[in-house]
């Protein structure tokens, strides 16, 4: 009896130590098996799962696989993963592997766009598209899993659409940076809007560069030779005009000195005129003062000689007058007489 439970207890140790190999065994098998069916997804991207059979079969909607480990049942179902950070699609004849090895996968490289001009000429421009998917179950139901959406959609569409936005414009307008802004604008504007609806966000276009054809090369240098020379005459009219007026405002200032000068040498002159004229006019008012004087001091002395006794008066100036001198009486009638107007007669007779 002791013997049989001895045997009873080892077989439910036994079957203990099975069971725990086992479930670890299982664990084991289970956790390979996660790890084998487990597919990541990294920090900058995200994933939309598809079903192949069974009632929810079909991209499912709504549920977006952030980064992570996710289990994915093979032939069941699928985890399609695309890109949620920002892209570039760079239009240029030259492919930069230096920007393909910073950027990975987010760098796509096109060749460059020819543009038709208005005029005929043709441009070729280097361009940058940046973009990133905002919506992966729209571009994966409607374009196609992996980067299908690089080739199939944005350098197709923004091929046509820069074609038609840029080819707006004339080739010399791709000197003016104002219009040629407004064309970028606007093709970026468009491009925008017809992106959105395949879950695609446009957040910029980039115009690098933009080369012409030899051909209109050589036509616009000679164009912008010309207008150099157009631009020369019109600066040597304008100073020659600006000099010519120059001149004229100089011998205008000349001409209004002279006059002013010889205003002023007038205006001296006639004060040296009124000056002279007072000098004279004060002298003769004294001369005529003294004429007047002397009029009427012999004018008194008449008075005086005419009064009583005046004759004596006269008299004796007279006396005084001859006093010293030798008398000699001639008498101017007769047989002797004399003629005083006779001078050679008288000297004889002395």
């Amino acid at each position: 009896m002791a013997k049989r439970t001895r045997l009873q207890l080892g077989s439910f140790s036994g079957s203990w130590v099975v069971r725990g190999v086992l479930a670890g065994v299982a664990l084991v098998g289970l956790s390979t098996a996660w790890f084998a069916l487990a597919q990541p997804i990294q920090a900058d991207e995200f994933g939309v799962r598809q079903i192949y059979f069974g009632p929810n079969r079909g991209v499912q909607q709504g549920t977006l696989y952030e980064a992570g480990l996710h289990l994915v049942i093979p032939g069941y179902e699928r985890l399609h993963v695309f890109p949620r950070d920002l892209q570039a699609m760079d239009f240029n004849d030259e492919e930069r592997s230096f920007a393909r090895q910073r950027l990975g996968s987010d760098y796509a490289w096109s060749p460059s766009i020819r543009i038709q001009t208005s005029e005929g000429y043709q441009v070729t421009v280097d361009v940058t598209v940046l973009y990133r998917i905002v919506d992966p179950y729209t571009v994966l139901t409607k374009v196609g899993p992996g980067r299908l959406f690089e080739t199939q959609v944005v350098q197709r569409r923004a091929d046509k659409i820069l074609r038609q936005s840029l080819g707006a414009l004339n080739a010399e307008e791709f000197y003016d940076e104002v219009a040629r802004t407004e064309a970028v604008t606007d093709a970026e504007t468009t491009l925008k809007a017809d992106l959105s609806s395949w879950g695609l966000e446009v957040w910029g276009v980039l115009l690098r560069e933009y080369d012409y054809d030899d051909r209109y090369q050589a036509a616009i240098e000679e164009r912008k030779i010309q207008d150099q020379r157009v631009f020369k005459n019109q600066a040597e009219s304008t100073a020659a005009t600006r000099q010519a007026e120059r001149d004229r405002v100089i011998a205008e200032g000349r001409a209004t000195i002279e006059v002013e000068g010889e205003r002023g040498r007038a205006e001296v002159r006639r004060i040296d005129a009124e000056a002279d004229l007072y000098h004279r006019q004060q002298i003769a008012e004294g001369d005529l003062l003294v004429a007047l004087a002397e009029a009427k001091g012999t004018e008194l002395e008449n008075e005086a000689l005419r009064a009583a006794g005046a004759a004596n008066l006269v008299g004796l100036e007279m006396a005084e007058a001859l006093q010293g001198i030798e008398v000699i009486i001639v008498s101017t009638t007769g047989k002797d007489a004399v003629n005083p107007l006779d001078l050679d007669r008288i000297v004889e007779g002395f």
